[in-house]
């Protein structure tokens, strides 16, 4: 049998009073993820361990089976393998946001929705300031990029920008773990720590000045380095699951890009898909359709939109991506399965984290799923959503548990 992981990052959320205290989901009844529930068992799964932020970094990484406790080394790393930057021995990789602030806040976290072009002319501007033999600026996509820092140490506390909207940023700067232990041949983690916060400060002197923010509304006008840490110790899946002989990833974001480059996929690219709500839906479809059909037997797609739209508290717009997932990814692979007749493919739905549109930001909270192969016996859930879900068959499953039965129908 082979498998297919849709994933819409961020896509549960709460109650909303405005929309009759339904949830998205619930609110826009999205018709393929419905007729998958009803055509197949469901459940919660809890994605993010205690203890850790709950970012995509790590719930995406607990959903492939992965023990956060064994790998989790941070953001950077893994969208350092994305990019292509093989990190050495002795550097700590950060992700790298270009962010807007204002009036004394963090306005937002991608700076304007920047382009790739756009963000790469800030970091190459960044780099010509303020880089040197120890800091190095990584251009990535759209406003996501990396800072690489040799010798850095990685016991820092640093705050996720999209988890801090319209929060005053002065008291959010990186500071040293307590306790943290030094490390032979790297700077202590309150050295380091002050390298981030200047940089920080010297970034919002030179975006200030640079031409591409002359007039902007929403001025790309900072930097802002988190999730931090060192090359991860990351096996392939192949060698927990042996039935997956060929895989791939698809998605527009280097994060997920960087985790599926450790766990042995093959990155497939889509033109014009982009993270955002505008991504190439279509494309993403039938480069997943593709896949299945010639060779590759587990394939996972993840589409950013619903996330970015949580971020913003964009509910209209996070609706839209709910049904844009359904209609322009879900139906047509549903379609395409069934005529797929020399091997079962076996189909799994769900966000990787709720990303609440009154909150702007990631819940550590179990999220809804559903799994449909042919001749699966239902179970009594006909609607996906992250209430009905709770009645499905398996119940609440816990990190890798999840794979751990996808993989084994």
């Amino acid at each position: 049998m082979k498998h297919i992981i849709i994933l819409g990052d961020g896509m549960a959320d709460h109650r909303i009073k405005r929309i009759d205290n339904l949830t998205p989901l619930q609110h826009v009844r999205p018709k393929y993820m419905n007729l998958l529930a009803a055509e197949g068992k469901n459940g919660r799964l809890l994605t993010v361990p205690e203890g850790y932020n709950p970012g995509s970094e790590v719930a995406n990484t607990s959903i492939l089976g992965y023990d956060l406790n064994v790998v989790y080394e941070g953001r950077g790393p893994l969208e350092a393998a994305s990019i292509g930057y093989e990190m050495e021995p002795d550097d700590l990789a950060l992700r790298c946001n270009i962010i807007t602030l204002m009036d004394g806040c963090i306005k937002n976290h991608h700076g304007g929705h920047l382009t790739t072009e756009q963000g790469g002319i800030l970091i190459d501007a960044l780099n010509e300031k303020l880089g040197n033999e120890k800091i190095k600026f990584i251009k990535g996509i759209q406003y996501r990029h990396l800072l690489i820092i040799k010798g850095g140490n990685k016991h820092i506390q640093c705050a996720p920008p999209h988890d801090h909207p319209d929060e005053k940023w002065a008291p959010l700067l990186v500071q040293a773990q307590q306790d943290a232990p030094n490390e032979q041949g790297r700077m202590t983690a309150e050295e380091t720590a002050t390298l981030i916060n200047q940089l920080i400060l010297d970034s919002q002197e030179i975006l200030a000045k640079h031409p591409f923010n002359k007039g902007r509304a929403l001025p790309a006008n900072s930097i802002w380095p988190w999730s931090g840490g060192y090359r991860p110790q990351m096996q392939p899946l192949n060698m927990t699951y042996p039935n997956i002989k060929k895989g791939a990833v698809i998605s527009a974001v280097d994060l997920i890009r960087g985790i599926g480059k450790y766990a042995g996929l093959e990155s497939i690219t889509v033109e014009g898909m982009t993270g955002l709500a505008n991504t190439n839906y279509e494309g993403k479809a039938q480069a997943a359709i593709n896949a299945l059909k010639n060779g590759y037997d587990f394939v996972f797609l993840h589409v950013e939109a619903s996330d970015e739209a949580g971020h913003d508290g964009d509910l209209a717009l996070k609706e839209k991506t709910i049904v844009d997932l359904d209609k322009r990814i879900i139906e047509p692979i549903w379609n395409a399965v069934h005529d797929m007749e020399d091997e079962p493919v076996a189909i799994a739905v769900l966000p990787d984290h709720p990303t609440p549109v009154e909150l702007r930001t990631h819940v550590g909270e179990p999220v809804p799923f559903v799994v449909w192969y042919p001749g699966i016996t239902p179970d009594s859930v006909t609607q996906y959503d992250e209430y009905s879900c709770m009645d499905g068959e398996y119940h609440l499953l816990k990190f890798h548990e999840f794979m751990d039965v996808f993989m084994n129908l």
